[in-house]
């Protein structure tokens, strides 16, 4: 229990550390937030609020895990550091995007096209390490596991891919993303332990301990995040906690489960799905506008009361998740 605490508060503790002294420096170099247009009016306002945020936890991450093996002498599980350099590798593409718009030009970041290969890249390389393991995936409730066989590197990449835009969608409203992301974390710190015990693997209890650390760096983060925020993570933030999340599913078999854990971001993606097709083929949009969290904001709903509304989702279904593994 002991370390359970430290592994939240260094994680809090860095990410305010790194806050204090990234946020001055991206508002120096004029590191600022383009606003849509068409985007709710009330979010005008936000314009030029620094962004690539991203960076303060990512940063928090990786110091407070390193710390702790250089005090143990240890070193991480193979797991752990793939899934570490999964959430690296992702952040990477998110701060090329967002360096690139920020500094030479909204219409100079990355292609669609361009992003979207560099994450099925990435994301292949992560499931190539996987492949000795098998193509099992563990059904909810049951605990029982399901081959798919050679159907399960294109459902890896499609879920690593899909979360990281998942998250980006969700990062529209001050806290959500960040807020989500760490109950999906927080729930992931029982899965991983669990998933150790069962596979009578003690070194894959370090899963639980880098979610842990995770969450505590989300929870500082959003203490400069929530509404009204001081900073925006960015792409370099979303796209990295979509890297870490599906990283956990894929580490843990739990690919099946994460359609609870990340209810929120697949409800997200959905909607825009629907807009899209809706409005291609009948001519009208079901929504006022998409992402999901959008529509509330324009039938008058305060940010914070979305954003209070999409994290409780989030806490549900999260819960679901973890009662859903027969192991835990």
């Amino acid at each position: 229990m002991k370390f359970l605490a430290l592994y939240l508060l260094s994680g809090f503790a860095l990410s305010l550390v790194f806050g204090k002294l990234l946020i001055p420096k991206l508002r120096e170099l004029k590191i600022g937030q383009h606003i849509r247009a068409e985007g709710p009016k009330t979010h005008h306002k936000k314009s030029g609020t620094p962004t690539m945020g991203g960076l303060i936890f990512i940063l928090a991450i990786t110091f407070s895990r390193a710390a702790f093996f250089a005090v143990n002498r240890g070193l991480p599980c193979r797991e752990e550091i793939l899934i570490w350099g999964l959430m690296v590798s992702y952040g990477l593409i998110g701060f090329i995007d967002d360096y690139r718009q920020v500094r030479l030009g909204r219409s100079l970041g990355l292609r669609a096209r361009e992003k979207m290969a560099l994450q099925v890249l990435f994301a292949a390389l992560f499931i190539w390490f996987f492949v000795d393991r098998g193509s099992l995936i563990i059904t909810p409730f049951s605990g029982r596991p399901l081959d798919i066989g050679v159907l399960y590197p294109v459902l890896g990449i499609v879920l690593i891919a899909g979360t990281g835009n998942g998250m980006n969608f969700a990062d529209g409203l001050d806290g959500l993303a960040a807020g989500v992301a760490a109950i999906g974390l927080g729930a992931y710190s029982f899965i991983a332990s669990g998933y150790a015990r069962a596979m009578n693997r003690p070194d894959l209890a370090s899963l639980s301990a880098l979610a842990l650390s995770s969450v505590g760096a989300l929870l500082g983060f959003l203490v400069y995040n929530y509404n009204p925020a001081e900073v925006f993570m960015g792409d370099t933030g979303s796209l990295a906690l979509g890297g870490l999340l599906a990283g956990y599913a894929i580490a843990t078999n739990t690919e099946l489960v994460f359609l609870f854990i990340a209810a929120v971001q697949l409800i997200e993606v959905v909607s825009v799905i629907m807009q899209v097709i809706s409005f291609q083929v009948f001519g009208k949009r079901i929504f006022k506008m998409t992402p999901l969290h959008h529509h509330f904001e324009l039938l008058g709903w305060s940010e914070k009361r979305v954003v209070h509304l999409f994290w409780f989702v989030s806490l549900v279904m999260a819960i679901l998740g973890i009662a859903s593994m027969a192991y835990v």
